[in-house]
């Protein structure tokens, strides 16, 4: 397999859920800028332009993070990445992808805009992303990680936006429960291995 990615994209959250899953695969970097890689025009892998990809033994290509985070976990059964299907715990498991991937990564991604000035930001950060940190902060004090379970890729796609936090100017060091979040998910290997491979460093 081949995991398409960009250095501090969201192709980080699907290469931790692959070393969780003792996986193989080869990571190809994408030049956003030019839309390139090693291997020549991206669009050609995905007409979407967009990271993460991967492409599967047979040619398949799946994007979008959220579902590649799903076919990781569905192929892995093994490893638990996600709770059995049909059981309550699946479905809470896809509410918190669909949860980080519009709540959580819309708030970031907003922070990037060039249109916005710093006290627009400042403000944003208070009004829309500070609910959704008492939020998130809430529920990570009473549990290690997003579900009762234990560790799944929905903790890996949250850590993965999470991490962005120093790029956008957000300080959720107020809350304490998703702090002790980011120390715990710095601990695992894969979260370890991963930020060496794509050279970032959170410290």
């Amino acid at each position: 397999m081949k995991l398409y990615f960009s250095p501090g994209s969201l192709g980080l959250a699907p290469q931790i859920a692959l070393r969780e899953a003792g996986r193989d695969f080869e990571l190809v970097r994408v030049d956003f800028r030019t839309k390139t890689t090693v291997e020549g025009d991206y669009f050609r892998v995905t007409p979407k332009g967009f990271v993460p990809a991967l492409k599967l033994d047979d040619g398949e290509v799946i994007t979008e993070a959220p579902v590649v985070l799903q076919w990781i976990a569905d192929h892995s059964p093994e490893h638990k990445l996600m709770p059995a299907r049909d059981s309550p715990e699946h479905y809470r498991a896809l509410e918190w992808l669909n949860y980080v991937a519009t709540d959580i990564y819309k708030g970031y991604h907003t922070l990037f805009s060039p249109f916005l000035d710093v006290g627009s930001k400042a403000r944003y950060i208070e009004g829309y992303l500070g609910p959704r940190f008492a939020y998130l902060d809430e529920h990570l004090s009473k549990n290690d990680y997003l579900l009762e379970s234990g560790f799944s890729v929905a903790d890996a796609f949250l850590f993965n936006i999470l991490s962005w936090s120093p790029r956008v100017r957000v300080d959720p060091s107020g809350f304490t429960s998703i702090q002790r979040f980011i120390v715990r998910m710095l601990q695992r290997p894969s979260v370890q291995a991963s930020l060496k491979a794509e050279g970032i460093s959170l410290k």
